[in-house]
């Protein structure tokens, strides 16, 4: 299952090759891997690639969210190409319950474009995700540019809105299923007991 982000978070198209992320089987989890463009913009985080990183959301990076809409229960993850990631569990709009778990990720850098490769194990998933989104960021200052998969449409928009990745109603369908085949069962998850 693939996607291309094609615009601003504010639905304006973006200007250049979009970032595509695929979905796939991974057995031990959900497959996700990123193309797209290296701006290289902000520096790198100042850790190790391979290692989670707090406040990855101020560099470059690209992220995929995953909500159970009933609950409001969703998986964040965010893939830097300088190698670093986050991943954060949320019960409520912007309310990280538990962040920076393991998980195996990988880059490479040819020129101006970079490949990620995460391994997102099944525990981090909420049961029942039915909705997602993702998301890129890059540059610096007054260049730094926000964009969606799924934007918020222009006449949504009012006047001095600012980017906020965490508005859930504009989130879209999707299904597990639709990549694993439609037997396949979630494994259940102790990370979200109690968080129904």
């Amino acid at each position: 299952m693939e996607f291309a982000i094609e615009n601003t978070w504010d639905s304006n198209p973006v200007d250049h090759d979009p970032i595509r992320i695929v979905f796939s089987d991974g057995k031990a989890g959900l497959k996700m891997e990123v193309f797209g463009p290296f701006f290289n913009d902000p520096a790198a985080p100042p850790v190790e690639p391979g290692l989670s990183f707090p406040g990855l959301w101020n560099y470059e990076v690209v992220e995929s969210f995953f909500l159970d809409s009933t609950t409001e229960n969703y998986l964040e993850v965010e893939l830097c190409p300088h190698g670093q990631h986050l991943i954060l569990l949320l019960s409520g709009v912007h309310h990280a319950f538990m962040q920076q778990l393991p998980m195996m990720f990988t880059t490479t850098t040819t020129g101006d474009t970079w490949k990620g490769e995460a391994l997102i194990p099944w525990s981090y998933f909420p049961p029942n995700v039915n909705k997602m989104n993702s998301y890129a960021i890059h540059g610096s200052g007054e260049e730094r540019t926000y964009e969606a998969l799924f934007a918020v449409p222009k006449e949504d928009l009012v006047e001095g809105q600012q980017p906020d990745f965490h508005r859930l109603e504009y989130f879209k369908n999707f299904r597990l299923q639709s990549i694993m085949g439609e037997d396949w069962v979630q494994p259940e998850s102790d990370l979200w007991k109690g968080k129904a």
